[in-house]
């Protein structure tokens, strides 16, 4: 049986995997890594599969059609993300038609997938939630002639009726998943992976996960695994970055995008301390949260932590409780200096238009970013994704401008919002993101601070070169 696994086409260099889906401002461009761990899985099982990420390939549609015509799938598996759900749904049918192979949608996401089955007939499986073991039963089932009521978290088409199977439990041993750089590897080889790119990282980098799920709870936050936090061993962790350092040595930095890496002080300092021992040189950087410790930051340090992705979100008290942060500006201020005592650097990410914001508390988020001087920051608009709380907050009280779900991006494919506030319409509150990236980036304290890094470090020059290239582009067009 022949599989595809595929990231289909949209609009150029768009991220499905990133938490905000769009076009980056920065140049940065995701790893389809959901997709990659089920094509792991599918490989370990002994299936036929093909990863193909049309989108890193620079292929518009009809170059991606002319492919899936060549390969001849029996079963053609898409990534989906909300912005471009429709789209997705549309390409998806066309290879229904065009084919006649079976047709699955997957997708890391909140909204419920079973909407595709309202848009298109041609839509014949939606594999909801986590979905790598629901793919790999669904191919089962299809090459055996088993059963499809028996595929946990499976919605399926059965005549004219939709049946929607008993939800799958979370994977508990995440260990069991094989190495995402071993799929990378396969699938994309060098040259691929050297298509990917983070704004923040050192250049050529590979993304992984050590964990699943967040244990914390912010309403805005559109992760699908909320509540469920599930990691990985330090032993097997530690064994990935063996892996990496050893068979894709022109590798320069891991980016670690759990949800949050240092969530448990004790495992975080166990891997820190593997990856002293065995001698592991790889630089690495991670999301974190400001409620980090001194003690964990200074052995991640030491383990060759480089970067922190952090979300401050905003200083304002009254407006960090509203959304359920959990932090402090007292929190923020002192990771900040924790940070840079160690000389850890720090991507910072602050959102205007949060529940109680106002011009002033805006104003003020725009100024504390400058103030805690993070070696990049990025600003957006609040995005109400459906399935957060967020969404239902802004529905709730009439500040949905639309609930079409494509406007969360513009025709640019950069961020926007569909979220109209009383005191700011949506264009005000995506121009305020525009003035706040201005304001941070030409301020010549700044800019000299980063022509002396680049001056100090070839690597990081060469990541804020390939950044600012198309940063720059946007920034003088806003």
């Amino acid at each position: 049986m022949k599989i595809l696994m595929i990231n289909p086409p949209f609009m150029p260099k768009y991220s499905r995997q990133s938490r905000s889906p769009c076009v980056t401002k920065g140049g940065t461009f995701y790893y389809p890594y959901y997709l990659a761990y089920a094509t792991g899985v599918l490989d370990k099982e002994g299936f036929k599969v093909k990863l193909v990420d049309a989108i890193a390939n620079e292929w518009d549609k009809e170059e991606t059609m002319k492919f899936i015509k060549k390969f001849k799938p029996d079963l053609y598996v898409s990534d989906t993300s909300i912005p471009s759900f429709k789209n997705d749904v549309e390409f998806a049918s066309g290879v229904k038609e065009e084919i006649g192979c079976k047709v699955c949608l997957v997708g890391a996401h909140r909204m419920d997938m079973r909407e595709a089955f309202r848009l298109s007939d041609k839509i014949d499986f939606v594999c909801r939630g986590e979905y790598d073991y629901t793919v790999r039963d669904l191919a089962r089932a299809l090459e055996k002639g088993g059963k499809l009521s028996a595929v946990l978290g499976l919605s399926y088409r059965k005549g004219k009726k939709i049946i929607n199977n008993k939800d799958r439990p979370f994977i508990q041993n995440l260990d069991e998943l094989p190495f995402v750089s071993q799929v990378y590897k396969k699938h994309f080889g060098k040259e691929g992976i050297k298509k990917y790119f983070y704004a923040s990282l050192r250049w050529p980098q590979v993304t992984i996960l050590t964990a699943r799920g967040c244990p914390y709870n912010c309403s805005f936050c559109p992760i699908p695994f909320k509540a469920s936090y599930r990691a990985r061993s330090p032993e097997n962790v530690l064994e990935e970055f063996k892996y990496i350092q050893d068979e894709l040595p022109f590798v320069k930095e891991v980016m670690l995008e759990d949800d949050t890496f240092p969530v448990i002080k004790s495992r975080t300092i166990k891997i820190s301390e593997l990856l002293i021992k065995n001698k592991i040189r790889l630089k690495w950087s991670c999301n974190a949260r400001v409620n980090t410790d001194y003690e964990t930051l200074k052995k991640m340090k030491e383990a060759g932590c480089r970067l922190l992705c952090v979300g401050f979100e905003t200083p304002t008290q009254k407006v960090l409780d509203n959304i359920h942060k959990g932090t402090t500006e007292d929190m923020q201020v002192k990771f900040m200096r924790d940070t840079k005592k160690l000389g850890l650097l720090v991507n910072g990410c602050f959102i205007l238009g949060l529940p109680g914001d106002d011009e002033e508390s805006i104003n003020r988020t725009i100024e504390f970013a400058k103030k805690l001087n993070c070696d990049t920051a990025q600003f957006y608009p609040l995005m109400v994704y459906p399935g957060t709380e967020a969404y239902e907050w802004a529905k709730r009280n009439g500040y949905l401008e639309t609930e079409d779900y494509t406007k969360l991006i513009d025709e640019n494919g950069q961020h926007s919002t569909i979220l109209r506030l009383p005191n700011f319409t949506s264009k005000e509150l995506v121009a305020l993101t525009h003035k706040a990236r201005k304001e941070y980036y030409l301020r010549w304290d700044y800019i000299i601070y980063k022509l002396w890094q680049s001056i100090r470090s070839p690597d990081e020059a060469i990541r804020t070169l390939k950044s600012a290239k198309v940063f720059f582009k946007y920034l003088w067009r806003d």
